[in-house]
């Protein structure tokens, strides 16, 4: 929002966003300003959403008019890595005689909620995705949001026909929705675990894997058999939680699901960013330790390390020579193409750059392989093949 468009802000807008925020007019003049805080797109436009995270409100939070007021749909909360297991999980968890770990399955973030009297798929970065939103419609029971509309699902977008994060490792056909938390709206403040899985389980919903509850004292040489068994099917791994969900929740990865990244990450090594690698490749160092591995053992980490490295990185650099352009594959199957339609916009409002293929008939749906170009790294390794130093 321009700051010309700032001042054209209804007045009785601004305070009611003060009294709601708990921020002064000027703060809340300022957020607009910057596009920090602004609107939608099109027909989602009564929706505002955080583009950063500001204070105690988490980037992607929405909000909406309503009674007067707004009611606020919270941003996923950030949840703190283990770089080890021990001591990390007695130091956090201190004071609980035990903790719950759940699958930390590897989809993609999504709320689902009610606003309006519409059902609505939000991204993290508090975005309405209309193909997550329609597949959300089709998945899952809408009638939790009749008795519930002042709670939020929180959850994963799980499947071969996810355009985000396509995955074939959980037998799913197309996509389904686990869903990890459930959280009520304006506070954000999470079910109990016992309590949401009741929820869940009555209307039916998929859920995050729950292994058990386990003896503090026990947490991390069990969580770690659970890694060693999730790393072997390439699960990504474990969120550890407080049976109560009072503590924030910790979260560690598997070796596997490491590497899995860092494949991602070198195929389009101009993309991402250099934390993003350097941390996946510190947490190996640290397991490596912890686990306290014999040579034969760390050999073969550092095998599958160094392959997770340079096989995409080779591959990318030698689509370019042959005159290539790289590009990520991803399916959506849509039941109406104006879902596709809708999808196809929306990411080119997102400034992704992607070729829709022509729609495949699958049963009484439409299946399209989308191609999302990456031209950073294309012309980077271009650039470099015709002598550009680094």
């Amino acid at each position: 929002m321009s700051r010309e468009e700032n001042e054209e802000i209804d007045p009785e807008f601004i305070t009611r966003l003060v009294n709601c925020l708990g921020f002064d007019q000027e703060k809340v003049r300022h957020l607009f300003e910057k596009n920090y805080l602004a609107r939608n797109w099109g027909k989602y436009e009564y929706l505002l959403r955080f583009d950063k995270e500001i204070s105690h409100i988490e980037r992607g939070t929405v909000l909406y008019e309503k009674d007067g007021s707004f009611e606020i749909i919270m941003g996923f909360p950030k949840i703190r890595r283990a770089m080890v297991l021990d001591p990390t999980i007695k130091k956090h968890f201190s004071g609980l005689e035990k903790v719950a770990v759940e699958e930390k399955m590897n989809g993609y973030n999504v709320r689902i909620a009610i606003a309006k009297e519409e059902i609505l798929a939000i991204t993290r970065s508090g975005y309405v995705c209309p193909y997550t939103t329609q597949k959300a419609k089709e998945k899952l029971n809408l009638k939790f949001f009749d008795d519930f509309p002042e709670l939020v699902l929180y959850g994963e977008m799980i499947g071969p026909d996810n355009p985000y994060v396509s995955k074939d490792i959980y037998g799913i056909e197309s996509v389904e929705f686990y869903i990890f938390d459930i959280r009520e709206k304006n506070s954000g403040k999470p079910l109990p675990i016992s309590r949401k899985q009741e929820i869940l389980e009555k209307y039916g919903f998929f859920q995050a894997r729950f292994f058990k509850k386990i003896s503090l004292e026990t947490a991390p040489e069990e969580i770690g058999k659970i890694i060693r068994e999730l790393g072997e099917k390439e699960h990504e791994g474990v969120v550890i939680k407080d049976p109560e969900m009072v503590l924030s929740p910790l979260k560690y990865t598997s070796s596997q699901s490491n590497c899995s990244d860092l494949r991602h990450a070198f195929k389009f090594y101009n993309e991402t960013g250099r934390d993003y690698m350097l941390s996946r490749i510190v947490r190996e160092g640290f397991q490596t330790v912890e686990w306290n591995e014999n040579e034969t053992e760390f050999e073969k980490r550092c095998m599958q390390l160094g392959e997770s490295i340079l096989n995409p990185l080779r591959e990318s650099i030698r689509s370019v020579k042959n005159g290539q352009r790289l590009y990520e594959e991803a399916k959506i199957r849509v039941k109406d193409l104006k879902t596709a339609a809708d999808f196809d916009d929306y990411l080119k409002r997102l400034g992704i750059d992607a070729v829709f293929e022509e729609p495949q008939s699958v049963g009484e749906e439409y299946l399209i392989i989308i191609r999302k170009l990456n031209k950073s790294t294309s012309d980077k390794t271009q650039a470099i093949w015709q002598g550009e130093p680094w």
